[in-house]
């Protein structure tokens, strides 16, 4: 092999002497360190740690009876076809003429979980086994158990299972870990049955913590991109110490295959779950009676309390533990329990987790000022909690009002913020089907275009404070928004309540 070929021995050839040689040496540290650490291409094998694990890690197949179906469904037809009656009588009966009800039939489903106790408790997702008639438990060994559902809980899917160990073949327990420890970048592991293909182990990285996929109340989801598919869902996500720091759920993949994107239950939020249906058979979450909302710059400009965190309440549950803390619409939760509210979001999941009649702290902003204040943790109840549920739903608009009739002198002369406003008469509250608890200046229409218009205020709404501040007739409202540009403000905070009292914050622009 000719001499020049190698790029260093030029070099050697031309130089010499210790000069050559230091010459030398920097060439070749440069090449080293453009090489990278050896550790970045990650664990040597995982082998010896799958090899301890896979015993623990079952399939779960599940079976349920569903109603018959035609071989042949009924296409779709424009209205107004001949014999229209006739056509639907056809797909409406089975094969054969008979007017019999077709069979029903069994559907088979398939996915993963985990032993975490050798007395025969198994975890796995909701909906896995959801509906199911029968599930069992296929182990790597090739034994099967028949499995009963102890508690499930659809707003984490988490599912726990009960089998009857074989005495001849004990069951081996994984441990939880802590996945708070869990950073960006460290190397996980999961073990599932995609595609039914059982005993499958495969690697890869957290890419992500606290998502939220907008799949329940409490999302805070790890992401990982070691490959998950489906079948793989309700089996453990390891660190590298082979304890469970998550329970693999969902994918996104417009294929159904893994495009390296997928998520688990962190072991933090499970632990709770899991324990309460253990115990109880359900789920009893704690519970404060705040509606909140998210905190955004513009609101966190008007409070003057700095970089926008925490969790807005919008309205108090009337006799609810907060409001039994003297909570108030308008306050802004930065911690509860000692715990720091980043995010809106944060906060039901804080609550949720907290042991019922608890007494904790909970640090507000009111006014400027940071208050501490101490609220006993009741229990979130099948009411309150589909509430919950709904009023996330809802968009912050409320209900299209009907707009004034134009004859009426119902208005004060110009408009504020974009907002024609009113005192709150009792012919304004019966057109506008205003409850008597509702207190404020009534808007009667909104400028398009406005700022107003732009946070979706609507005729019929009711203005209850601007800035934390009550009002009661439009000359209040101008008032308090000379006050705020006064002290240098360039937006105002205002309490809406729609025609039913439900309250929400919006943030106006007074530059306007």
């Amino acid at each position: 092999m000719p001499v020049a070929s190698h790029p260093v021995m030029p070099l050697r050839r031309r130089l010499a002497g210790g000069f050559a040689r230091a010459v030398l040496a920097a060439t070749i540290a440069a090449l080293t360190v453009a090489a990278g650490p050896a550790h970045a291409t990650g664990p040597a094998s995982v082998a010896d740690l799958a090899e301890g694990l896979l015993d623990s890690v079952v399939n779960i197949s599940t079976s349920q009876t569903v109603e018959g179906t035609r071989g042949m469904p009924a296409p779709q037809t424009p209205e107004g076809l001949p014999f229209q009656e006739f056509f639907n009588d056809f797909f409406k009966k089975p094969k054969g003429g008979s007017d019999a009800e077709p069979p029903k039939r069994r559907v088979q489903s398939l996915g993963s979980g985990f032993v975490v106790d050798a007395s025969g408790i198994i975890i796995t997702n909701n909906h896995v086994i959801e509906d199911a008639d029968e599930i069992v438990a296929n182990f790597s060994d090739g034994s099967k158990l028949t499995a009963t559902l102890l508690g499930k809980d659809d707003k984490t899917d988490i599912a726990v299972l009960q089998v009857k160990p074989n005495p001849q073949k004990p069951l081996k327990a994984l441990r939880f870990g802590d996945s708070d420890k869990m950073r960006v970048g460290d190397w996980v592991m999961a073990i599932g049955n995609p595609f039914g293909l059982g005993g499958t182990v495969t690697i890869g990285i957290v890419s992500a913590r606290n998502r939220d996929i907008n799949s329940g109340p409490y999302d805070d989801f790890i992401q990982t991109d070691a490959a998950i598919n489906r079948g793989n869902s309700g089996g453990p996500l390891f660190n590298m110490d082979g304890e469970v720091i998550g329970i693999n759920t969902a994918i996104i993949s417009p294929s159904g295959g893994s495009i390296g994107i997928g998520f688990a239950i962190p072991s933090d939020a499970a632990l709770h779950v899991v324990d309460q249906l253990r115990k109880y058979g359900e789920t009893r979450r704690g519970w404060i009676g705040v509606r909140i909302q998210q905190v955004t710059d513009e609101i966190a400009s008007s409070l003057s309390m700095g970089p926008a965190r925490g969790a807005l309440v919008a309205g108090v549950t009337e006799k609810g533990p907060a409001a039994e803390a003297k909570i108030e619409p308008g306050d802004v939760i930065i911690s509860f329990n000692g715990k720091p509210i980043t995010e809106m979001r944060d906060l039901p999941r804080l609550v949720a987790d907290t042991s019922i009649d608890d007494v904790v702290d909970v640090v507000v902003v009111r006014k400027g000022a940071e208050v501490t204040l101490k609220v006993k943790v009741g229990r979130m109840t099948e009411a309150a909690e589909a509430a919950a549920d709904a009023e996330a739903k809802d968009t912050p608009g409320g209900p299209d009002m009907p707009a004034p009739e134009p004859d009426k002198p119902l208005v004060a002369p110009g408009p504020t913020l974009g907002l024609m406003l009113s005192k709150l008469t009792d012919a304004l509250r019966s057109q506008y089907t205003i409850s008597k608890d509702v207190n404020g200046v009534v808007v009667t229409s909104v400028a398009p275009g406005s700022s107003a218009a732009e946070k979706g205020i609507l005729p019929g709404e009711v203005v209850v404070e601007i800035g934390q501040e009550p009002v009661e007739k439009p000359e209040d409202v101008t008032a308090r928004i000379a006050a705020l540009k006064k002290e240098g403000q360039s937006v105002a905070q205002l309490l809406i309540a729609n025609a039913a009292g439900e309250l929400r914050f919006v943030t106006i622009s007074i530059d306007e």
